[in-house]
This record gives structure tokens, C-alpha cells and sequence, in this order.
């Protein structure tokens, strides 16, 4: 086994657009804890927008939070509370949970009295304690509170770090809205998150799948979406979704809306409109706007709809991910991908929102 480190390399954020690469104190071992080698760490909406600055978050902090990796030395209380040991390659989840309070004991650990997002891995800054809490390093550092989740064999690092979109595609196109046969779904955003809630969707029965977006930018991931499942994909710039699904279903609107896009305020009205009389529809991507263009509140009472948030996703979600990833019924593994060493990060992140030349990769990796 690798020798503990005294200093990790790690990415800090220090102000929207400032990253600095920087070498951190490896905090002492404990039996309540552990240090991963990180291997690999997806990046998603949520970090472009840390980065931009289009999503405010106190800083300094380590970013990341879809992280793979095998843990270098993990303390006798951590690896009996864990089931792990040393060595093991884990897929780490973003929030923590003490187990011990009214949400984390019904299952609902996101609104853990004392974590949820303050002390969430990846986004928390480094004066809430040890300062490795994100995967952009070499090291990370897991807490008591911590959950983690083996990786399959089968599964190679940058591969695994899927579990979090998968994962989130299942809970979001599926669980939460209790997708199942006889439903039409129409996903809004076709980003890897929107390939993994058709996929979803189309596993647990529903009858069609539109996926939709916005631009030539989208245009290659929507023809990806047909290769998870979907029925019918619509560039909303040139057609109006509306009435393509009504002409390829024979149906007045989806029964379920799973929206998943991202600075795009336009796409709540969307959804609302794409939705048929008592439809669930599932808000999970982030504004960052109180905007809403398009958005008549009187559809909603109209249709009766009912409005899901989703915060996240959760450990059972991932579970079930990283057996799908690892099953190879749908090919997220052959989804285009680009992956960076920490020096590459600014570069990739600038892509990913939307200021490169050519549209962003359906899947971006850091791998330290």
C-alpha cells in the first residue's frame, strides 16, 4: 500500500474563474476515518457554474463531487461502520449523514441536521474543517459521517464515476416520479444526466421517451439520446415540442416531465406546457435565475400538475447505477467523453459552459 502523504496537490477555488493548484495538509488518520486516492472525479453542471461564478458558494473550497477512488488507509471503526478496507475502490457520495437525526433516519440523509449541503464533499469551503473534501486532489479525506459505495470490478475509474449521473437518471426519471408502464415521459435537456433519465424511464416500462434541446450545440447529444431509449428527440429551437409529441404519440402531453436543464429559465414553462392534465413533473435542474419566462402558474391548477424538486440523488440510486454501468445494457461507457489532469480543468470547464468552439463533451473527467 501506497505511504501516507504529509501534503496532497489539490484545485482550490478561490473567486469565479480562479483556480489555484495547491499543496494541502493530509489530515491525521483516526478510526472514524479514512484517506482515498482519488483516482477520478466527474464534473457536471454544477461545476462550470461554481466556476463561472453562476452559482455563488463560499470560497476557498476543493470542488468535486462525483468521486472515484481506492482508499489508501481506512480506520477500524470507519471500515466495520463502512464494510470497507483498505485498498478497496469506492464511489464516494456528496453528502454526509450522522445517522442519527430524524431525516437521515427515515432515509432522506440530504437534510441531515448536521451536514447537508454545509458540509456536502465538493462544495463546502475549506474553512468548514480539513480542506481535502473535494475530488479535484490527489487525496481526499472521508469523515465518520461519510458513505461510500464498492465499485464493480468490471468497472474502471473514469468509467465509474457515472454512478452519479446514472444514478441521479434513475432517481430523478424513474423513482421520484414512479415512472412506469403506460407513461410518456419527456426529458429537457439532453446532457448525460438527460440520457440517463430517458434510459431510466425506458427501464422501468414507460411507454415513449422524448428528449429535447436547445441549439446545434445539442444536436450531437440528441442523437446519442436515441441510443437510451428515446422515441422522439426535438431541438426546441426549431420545433415546437408541444406538438411533436402530440403528432408521434397521439397524446395531448407527457404524463411525466423530467426537466434537467440548466441556467435555461425558459425550460419550467416548458415543461408545464409539455405536461398532460395530472402529470408529475420533476424539477431537478438549477436556475440560478427567479426568472421564469413562459411559466403560467394557471396550468398548473389547471392540469392539477404536481411539481417535484429534486435535491440530488441518494446511496440506493448510486447502488443500482453502478450495477446498470456495470451490466452494459445502455452504452455510457461509449458516451462521448473528454478527460483532463487537474492542470486541464479551467480549459474543460469553460467548455462546458458553453464558451469553446465546439459543443461540450456529454461526459467530462478530472483525473488527478
Amino acid at each position: 500500500m501506497t505511504e501516507r502523504p504529509a501534503t496532497s496537490r489539490a484545485l482550490v477555488l478561490d473567486a469565479p474563474r480562479v483556480l489555484d493548484l495547491r499543496e494541502l495538509t493530509v489530515p491525521a488518520p483516526t478510526p472514524d476515518t479514512a484517506l482515498l486516492a482519488v483516482e477520478a472525479c466527474g464534473l457536471c453542471g454544477t461545476d462550470h457554474e461554481l466556476f463561472t461564478g453562476a452559482l455563488p458558494l463560499p470560497t476557498p473550497l476543493v470542488p468535486g463531487h462525483e468521486t472515484v477512488g481506492t482508499l489508501l488507509e481506512v480506520g477500524d471503526a470507519a471500515a466495520e461502520a463502512w464494510g470497507v478496507a483498505a485498498g478497496d475502490r469506492v464511489a464516494v457520495e456528496c453528502f454526509r449523514s450522522c445517522r442519527a437525526c430524524d431525516p437521515c433516519r427515515s432515509g432522506a440523509y440530504r437534510r441531515c441536521e448536521s451536514n447537508g449541503l454545509r458540509t456536502a464533499y465538493g462544495l463546502s469551503p475549506l474553512a468548514n474543517g480539513p480542506g481535502l473534501t473535494g475530488g479535484w486532489a490527489e487525496h481526499h479525506w472521508l469523515a465518520p459521517d461519510s458513505m461510500v459505495l464498492p465499485v464493480p470490478e468490471v468497472l474502471d475509474p473514469v468509467d465509474a464515476t457515472l454512478f452519479n449521473p446514472v444514478g441521479a437518471g434513475i432517481r430523478w426519471g424513474a423513482e421520484l416520479p414512479a415512472t412506469g408502464p403506460g407513461d410518456v415521459v419527456a426529458v429537457l435537456g439532453p446532457g448525460i444526466r438527460g440520457l440517463a433519465s430517458a434510459a431510466a424511464a425506458k427501464e422501468a416500462g414507460a411507454d415513449a421517451v422524448m428528449v429535447t434541446g436547445h441549439g446545434p450545440n445539442d444536436h450531437p447529444r440528441l442523437e446519442a439520446a436515441r441510443d437510451f431509449g428515446a422515441d422522439l428527440v426535438v431541438d426546441v429551437a426549431e420545433q415546437d415540442p408541444v406538438a411533436a409529441l402530440r403528432a408521434a404519440t397521439g397524446r395531448r402531453g407527457a404524463s411525466v416531465v423530467v426537466d434537467v436543464t440548466a441556467n435555461a429559465p425558459a425550460a419550467l414553462g416548458q415543461a408545464v406546457g409539455i405536461a398532460d392534465v395530472d402529470a408529475r413533473v420533476v424539477l431537478a435542474g438549477t436556475r440560478n435565475s427567479d426568472e421564469t419566462p413562459g411559466f403560467h402558474p394557471d396550468h398548473v391548477v389547471f392540469k392539477e400538475l404536481r411539481l417535484l424538486g429534486a435535491l440530488g440523488v441518494d446511496a440506493p440510486a448510486y447502488r443500482r447505477a453502478l450495477d446498470l454501468l456495470a451490466s452494459d445494457r445502455w452504452p455510457f461507457r461509449k458516451v462521448a467523453r473528454r478527460v483532463e489532469p487537474l492542470e486541464g480543468a479551467a480549459d474543460l470547464l469553460a467548455t462546458m459552459a458553453g464558451e469553446g468552439e465546439g459543443p461540450p463533451p456529454v461526459h467530462a473527467v478530472l483525473v488527478p
